[in-house]
């Protein structure tokens, strides 16, 4: 029969959702927590990313609400210059094992099951001993796994390679032993711009530089995504982001202003955007990635031969000496929205246009303060994960209805305006700051007509 867990909650995954969720259990409640990983350390996707990859946003307002990560400081080299520090993956794993091993654990309150498959019910088994547990949760199972990613480091290229051919995952290039006669990245997301950006950076010349890309992403401007003593210039752009909501005659209207108004960000400004993930760049990266000239839209590719792509829409040549880059994960699966609390059961997904560990951590409180399940779902309704500039739209509109009922619960409230995973809990220290208050006079003035456009845009799009 194997082993009986008792626990108050359990929680599948120990990624930036579950950690977060469960640092939020611990400060709120006095329940106890038991965390099933199918790896052997927390973290989640971190461990199996490219090694050259960076959080989007400033280290400030990512991980867990009760542990800072990185020490707030600003970055003087690199394309990051000016801006605050963006920690990588070897960061960030250990800093979720210092969150786990000093707040966690330490707690009392809090057992540590790595290594191990949850079977989707009620019972997970060791990898490593194949002992099978049947757990009791006496309030929640919290799932994070219903929307976990696909990243090329884990999932084959969606295409066919064929015998010859030299390719790697986007994580092989900081292992090149023999420099090939060219590159080529096959993939249009955030994975194939920091492919290009660590490419060129180091040197590689953006001639030999092939960019397969089948459609063109809109990115959000890194100069209004930071915090602290820079949270002026995150207010402003949410100014930016309201007026223009507010005097636009369309959702095509719309993201041409926001683009004039360098909130949102295209690497090629003459290819019309057809999907956005969020993602943040800099401005300073794009001005890299637009010397790269040879871009290939034909499509998705089919097929790599030693001598050629096919591609949907035609076929290009190749080499066997180029060396060929799998950025092409679809990374967060597009699955059917659930309930958020239903039953015994926690299924964690999007639900607001927002940071992740934000986001996460807003369920965690919610499950704690709230008694009543309605009022949890009214609260964290699920949305489709935006990849359009309607999903988009709706996203925001979700943040706005999330902090109109929010406002009912004065508790919630005050952790919303004081976690410091909210890049805006610092604002009352510049509330006299000329760029802040100029920022909250065009807020008041254009917010109502935003808020009526917002939702005249999302019909018309319906």
């Amino acid at each position: 029969m194997g082993n009986v867990l008792e626990t108050d909650y359990l929680v599948v995954g120990a990624g930036a959702a579950g950690m977060a969720i469960t640092d939020e259990l611990l400060t709120h409640t006095d329940r106890s927590v038991a965390i099933v990983e199918r790896r052997s350390a927390p973290g989640g996707h971190w461990h199996v990313a490219y090694p050259f990859v960076r959080l989007h946003q400033p280290s400030s307002y990512y991980g867990v609400s009760s542990l800072q990560l990185g020490h707030d400081e600003i970055d003087e080299q690199g394309l990051n210059a000016g801006f605050y520090e963006r920690a990588g993956a070897d960061e960030i794993c250990a800093y979720y094992s210092r969150v786990l091993e000093t707040r966690f654990l330490t707690s009392g309150r809090v057992r540590w099951f790595p290594s191990c498959d949850f079977d989707g019910d009620d019972r997970f088994v060791s990898r490593l001993t194949g002992e099978v547990t049947r757990v009791v949760a006496q309030h929640r199972i919290v799932d994070t796994t219903y929307l976990e990613g696909e990243f090329p480091a884990t999932s084959p290229p969606p295409f066919e390679v064929a015998d010859g051919v030299r390719w790697i995952p986007a994580g092989g290039l900081a292992e090149v032993q023999e420099p090939p006669d060219r590159y080529v990245i096959v993939g249009a997301g955030k994975t194939a711009l920091d492919a290009c950006v660590y490419l060129l950076e180091r040197g590689v010349p953006a001639d030999q530089v092939c960019w397969i890309k089948s459609r063109e992403g809109r990115w959000l401007n890194r100069r209004f995504q930071q915090s602290l003593d820079q949270l002026p210039q995150m207010v402003q752009g949410g100014a930016l982001l309201i007026e223009a909501m507010a005097a636009a005659t369309s959702t095509e209207d719309l993201f041409a202003r926001l683009e004039e108004a360098n909130v949102f960000l295209r690497v090629d400004p003459n290819t019309p955007a057809t999907f956005m993930r969020g993602a943040i760049v800099s401005e300073s990266e794009l001005t890299l990635l637009r010397r790269i000239e040879n871009v290939v839209r034909m499509g998705q590719v089919r097929r790599i031969e030693p001598d050629r792509i096919v591609l949907t829409d035609g076929s290009v040549p190749t080499t066997p000496q180029s060396l060929h880059v799998h950025c092409a994960a679809r990374g967060v699966p597009r699955r059917p929205r659930r309930q958020m609390f239903e039953g015994r059961r926690m299924t964690v997904q999007p639900t607001m246009f927002a940071t992740g560990p934000y986001m996460f951590a807003f369920l965690g409180v919610v499950e704690a303060m709230l008694d009543d399940d309605d009022d949890k779902n009214r609260l964290c309704e699920p949305i489709i994960d935006w990849r359009t500039d309607t999903e988009f739209l709706a996203a925001f509109r979700a943040r706005m209805n999330v902090d109109l009922v929010a406002s009912a619960y004065p508790e919630l409230a005050r952790w919303m305006k004081s976690t410091r995973l909210n890049p805006t809990s610092g604002i009352r220290a510049y509330i006299d700051d000329p760029a802040v208050v100029d920022a909250r006079a065009t807020v008041k003035q254009h917010a109502p007509g935003a808020v009526a456009n917002l939702h005249k845009l999302l019909a018309q799009a319906a």
